[in-house]
């Protein structure tokens, strides 16, 4: 049985207005010993912020489409999906919701034939240098992807051929790769490290699979365009937004299986989905709304719809749970939010289209 004891809804003052990002200084965020990492799709590269100060302290170049990014556990190395597939609208729905493919296209071979190949791999970031190190050839056109509980093997979404490569980090090479639906793209490693989702795009199918024998565990649908997966500490939920329909799906990771959906606000087209580190709130970017919708955790309750700027994709919540980051890609910056407040405080200027964001610890 699942705790659904409604959360006090927490009544706030007025938030200041938004503060320029040149001119907020140490004393405006003090102690946050980290910095923030952004993949830059268009640009091709990525930003690093200053959790500090909120001030861009480098930019560099990765390769071409960086997307999805993440840190390992040690903090010392971040890893970012790259893609030669050129950039494409996603496929028009019919009545059903069903994907329509134009004349004489098949999935994706128009892309395939003019993709660069030599493109595709996670880039490996030395976090003391700021600098590319190296890259890992993981399979065709990885767009997202999540590191083991162990922090030795990646997990990770091919989009266009259908399927999840397992990486073995120590030495290089691609050691599973299973059959998924169309379009894969959400990775999430579970809270305990037994298993990974993936979710993909075209036919909201949605599988999870065994992180130690590498076959299918569980495997349900939800409406299209399932773009991320988080889970809620401490139990058997996760969340999975349909990014089609602007729902957000609540799912029993124990039975596999869709309990709840939630419609959110009007005009939201959800990307990523965050649970605060204390458990207590949902945070969803909404794309195209410009918004982060914030949801009680147990109630499902709408609580707030904090706006952002133009298209927010990837968003990340800061450790101590103070501050929410969202890439916004079509306004080529990135939000600081306040959470005490719900109020966006900054704007950060990233490269162009930034898509996908971590925290980092600072390097000692």
């Amino acid at each position: 049985m699942y705790n659904r004891n409604h959360l006090a809804r927490l009544f706030i003052g007025l938030a200041p207005a938004l503060i320029p990002w040149s001119t907020l200084s140490a004393q405006t965020v003090t102690g946050q010993n980290y910095q923030i990492f952004v993949s830059n799709e268009k640009s091709g590269d990525v930003t690093v912020i200053n959790g500090s100060d909120f001030k861009v302290a480098a930019t560099f170049p990765v390769g071409k489409r960086p997307r999805g990014i993440q840190v390992s556990p040690d903090g010392k190395t971040v890893y970012v999906a790259m893609s030669g597939t050129p950039i494409a609208p996603p496929p028009k729905l019919d009545a059903q919701g069903n994907p329509i493919f134009q004349r004489g296209q098949d999935d994706d071979d128009d892309d395939n034939a003019r993709a660069d190949k030599s493109a595709d791999g996670i880039g490996v970031i030395d976090v003391a240098q700021r600098k590319l190190t190296g890259k890992l050839a993981v399979g065709s056109d990885p767009e997202e992807f999540s590191l083991s509980k162990s922090g030795a093997e990646l997990y990770v979404s091919n989009e266009d051929v259908k399927t999840a490569s397992v990486i073995d980090l120590a030495s290089g090479k691609v050691t599973h790769i299973i059959p998924v639906g169309q379009e894969p793209e959400g990775v999430a490693t579970a809270p305990d490290g037994k298993s990974f989702y993936v979710t993909c795009e075209a036919g909201g199918e949605i599988y999870v699979i065994d992180a130690a024998s590498y076959k299918v565990l569980g495997h349900f649908t939800v409406q299209l365009r399932p773009r991320s997966v988080d889970f809620l500490p401490g139990t058997g939920i996760g969340f999975i937004p349909s990014e089609s329909v602007g729902q957000l799906n609540v799912i029993d990771t124990v039975h596999y299986k869709v309990v709840k959906t939630i419609t959110l606000p009007p005009g939201s087209r959800p990307v990523r989905v965050r649970a605060a580190p204390n458990g207590q709130k949902i945070y969803v970017s909404n794309g195209r709304a410009g918004t982060v919708s914030v949801l009680d955790s147990h109630s499902y309750e709408l609580l707030d719809s904090i706006k952002v700027g133009t298209r927010p994709w990837g968003i990340i919540i800061s450790p101590d749970g103070r501050y929410l980051y969202s890439a916004n890609g079509l306004s080529n910056d990135v939000s600081v939010v306040d959470l005490q407040t719900d109020k966006e405080i900054a704007r950060i200027p990233a490269g162009q289209s930034p898509w996908g964001i971590v925290i980092v610890p600072n390097p000692h």
